[in-house]
């Protein structure tokens, strides 16, 4: 029979999130959720949190810009 481990987590977090107060990527829940973007599948798209949220933004104002031209 298997002991459980009470020193290894079963249900590991794997979340990451980019916090917009610290600029910093964090792991888990560490800081504050207010100060949070995410959560992220890897470390590698909370580092690019910023620029994809601003890449989202430049697009849904180009369509913006392009249905408001239309009318």
């Amino acid at each position: 029979m298997a002991m459980f481990n009470r020193n290894k987590d079963p249900n590991p977090d794997t979340r990451w999130w980019y916090n917009t107060k610290t600029n910093q990527v964090e792991h888990g829940d560490i800081g504050k959720a207010i100060d949070r973007m995410g959560p992220y599948p890897d470390r590698e798209s909370a580092e690019r949190a910023l620029q994809a949220a601003r890449e989202r933004t430049e697009a849904e104002d180009r369509k913006d810009k392009d249905w408001q031209e239309k009318e």
